[in-house]
């Protein structure tokens, strides 16, 4: 039996078109139908999935069609558009709504690139502009250019002088703040999954988008560090760098946000006190609270951020604390009853200690230390303790009463085979911030 789109004039459109052109595996493929209507894709057994939008379902590939169409700005945000899908529209004018020529597309069922807005040559020349001034009337664009602008920088891509004009002309209007918090986390959570995520937050800080989708970040660079300890000095630098980190170390997106989140407090210090910032640890959490709700981000990162937040400061320093300071860590980390996100806590310390100008190799034995420490530690049960007959408190007692005497063995034996690491560690921790 034939397939029902052969009955249609179809083109793929879009990131299909664009990726196949770089060579870049193909995620999903997307299809536009010219020529035709909603009544006609129902009766060729088509499922409709748009209610503003005629979108629909292949009934046995589950593939995307859209009519092509065109768009008219009727309201604010990112959903204020009327659409027009008549048979009439044609494949170049359904291609002039998109946001950038690189993604403004097409290609026939013979592989012919239909190019109308010479997406082709920026690919080659690894621009991202703007295909109309339509551009400013979708404020999400500003997002989706800084997501496309982190997933092809490895490409060597940049945005072209004017689309960035644009980008910064539609941050100031005040239209990102019609964005939803879901779609805002979206667009990020999606950038924090690429390869160059600290690109993202770069260009929207670039544009001021930051300015009013994550005001705290913003006001992160031109804060300054103890050049001593933080070559980089500017403290939205050095959370760009701390990111990058991250990304070398893990592929999850919670370790990379609390990465971007480590250092939030840093934005409400006075300035009677920089470049120090005593106490940024705590008032860095309710900004994390803050945008968590606004955003909201799911409680797994939430979680992992405030932790990394709260208490990165006693992992840098934890050769300093007294065993039964660093006992208490592990129970205000929960790294009992979640050892995983305890490991991802410690990558996270890891990554803001090396994410400092000239620190990228530094090692990092604190990390080490805590985890192997904690592999002798989660061994020690209720088990003996509860045949020796205690109950209760008593065997809560037991057990940390014995936590602490392995962790001060543990400790002690550490740093005697550890020595000139130590003394190395001692004096850049000494003032670290």
């Amino acid at each position: 039996m034939a397939d029902i789109t052969q009955q249609l004039n179809t083109f793929l459109v879009g990131g299909a078109v664009r990726d196949s052109l770089l060579n870049r595996a193909v995620v999903d493929n997307d299809y536009v139908v010219v020529g035709s209507s909603v009544e006609a894709m129902r009766q060729l057994g088509f499922i409709q999935v748009g209610k503003d939008f005629p979108v629909f379902l292949h009934p046995k590939s589950k593939q995307e069609y859209a009519l092509a169409r065109t768009e008219k700005k009727s309201g604010q945000g990112y959903t204020g558009f009327n659409c027009n899908a008549s048979p009439n529209v044609t494949l170049e004018e359904d291609l002039l709504r998109r946001d950038l020529t690189i993604n403004a597309m097409a290609m026939d069922e013979n592989g012919k690139i239909v190019d109308p807005y010479n997406g082709q040559i920026d690919l080659k020349n690894r621009v991202l502009r703007h295909v109309s001034m339509a551009f400013i009337e979708d404020p999400l664009r500003v997002l989706r250019v800084a997501r496309f602008a982190a997933r092809y920088h490895e490409y060597g891509f940049t945005i072209a002088p004017e689309t960035l004009a644009l980008m910064t002309q539609l941050s100031k209007s005040g239209e990102l703040l019609s964005l939803s918090g879901e779609r805002v986390w979206q667009e990020m959570q999606r950038s924090l999954a690429d390869a160059n995520p600290e690109v993202f937050f770069q260009v929207l800080y670039q544009c001021q988008a930051l300015k009013s989708l994550w005001p705290d970040l913003h006001n992160l660079w031109g804060i300054p560090n103890p050049a001593k300890w933080h070559p980089e000095i500017c403290s939205g630098l050095h959370t760009m760098m701390v990111l990058k980190q991250a990304v070398l170390l893990s592929t999850k997106t919670t370790i990379r946000f609390a990465s971007v989140c480590h250092d939030l407090g840093k934005s409400l210090t006075e300035d009677k006190t920089l470049p120090s910032h005593p106490g940024h640890e705590t008032a860095g959490l309710p900004l994390i609270e803050e945008l968590c709700a606004r955003l909201r981000v799911p409680t797994t990162y939430k979680t992992l951020a405030l932790k990394v937040c709260q208490f990165h400061l006693h992992t840098h320093k934890v050769f300093e604390l007294k065993a039964s300071t660093i006992l208490k860590l592990y129970d205000q980390l929960d790294a009992w009853r979640k050892p995983e996100e305890f490991y991802d806590f410690l990558l996270c310390c890891q990554a803001d200690f090396t994410g400092r100008l000239g620190f990228e190799k530094r090692e990092y034995p604190q990390k080490d230390f805590l985890y192997h420490a904690f592999e002798k530690l989660v061994l020690i049960t209720a088990k003996p303790f509860v045949e020796q007959g205690l109950k209760g408190l008593e065997i809560k007692a037991a057990i940390a009463e014995q936590r602490l005497a392995v962790l001060k063995q543990f400790k002690l034996e550490y740093m005697q085979q550890n020595q000139v690491v130590l003394l190395k560690v001692a004096e850049l921790t000494a003032l670290i911030q």
